[in-house]
């Protein structure tokens, strides 16, 4: 078996039932290893410099929380940034990554769950002229439907790019350094973890579960293709 010798790569959890689904199938089929810190059973996050990248999940958090967790993953993300270690955020992982960053974090417009808007049409992103020549969307249409839980969304500083919008939610995929990425929507579930969301968040009991599902089964090929592409991606652009 080949043996990937590069530096193991850093997930953190923010809440224990949000893992990194697609993300694993990735790491296995590139034999890339990865130490997982679930931040929600108290595990102290680790200083990222070891790392040959940082991954930040999502959770329930706000990145304006005062409380001693998010005051550390906020100066362990800067550290990353000086460092200039890649960085990919996914939902709380974006906004907490701009907040570091200097920008940020509002209540959203619309609080966005599921695959659908309150208007009824689905969740997309469309990429911005610069989201189109960046080369984390290599080999990825310049529009996709998302999955979306939150009700926070971000304010960029002027220093950041945005690489892709959303109807209602504007600003979905922040690029806040050369190899500093975030975004908004979920691209890494797996059939297994949005059965066991859609059973236990509150906010997706709250919505029309069987229209969710088949939205979900309808596209489920495409949702696929769309995270495993973008995930690996990124790990190209941070050198594996």
């Amino acid at each position: 078996m080949k043996i990937n010798h590069m530096k193991k790569i850093l997930i953190i959890r923010n809440e224990s039932s949000e893992g990194g689904g697609l993300l694993y199938e990735v790491l296995r089929e590139m034999n890339i290893s990865a130490d997982e810190i679930d931040l929600a059973a108290g595990i102290p996050f680790p200083s990222p410099l070891d790392y040959g990248a940082l991954i930040v999940l999502g959770g329930p958090d706000s990145a304006n929380d005062t409380t001693e967790k998010m005051i550390a993953e906020i100066a362990r993300i800067q550290e990353a940034l000086k460092a200039g270690i890649p960085y990919l955020g996914i939902c709380l992982g974006l906004q907490i990554l701009v907040k570091s960053a200097g920008g940020k974090v509002v209540k959203s417009p619309v609080k966005e769950t599921g695959f659908r808007g309150p208007d009824g049409e689905l969740f997309c992103i469309e990429l911005t002229e610069a989201g189109k020549n960046d080369p984390l969307f290599e080999n990825l249409g310049d529009n996709f439907p998302v999955f979306q839980l939150h009700g926070e969304t971000v304010e960029p500083a002027d220093s950041m790019t945005v690489l892709g919008i959303g109807k209602l939610c504007r600003n979905q995929i922040v690029k806040v350094a050369d190899k500093a990425y975030g975004i908004q929507c979920h691209f890494e579930l797996t059939r297994e973890m949005f059965v066991q969301w859609m059973d236990e968040v509150e906010d997706l009991k709250a919505i029309d579960q069987e229209k969710c599902v088949e939205d979900f089964c309808s596209f489920f090929e495409e949702y696929m293709f769309t995270g495993k592409q973008l995930f690996r991606n990124f790990l190209k652009i941070a050198g594996y």
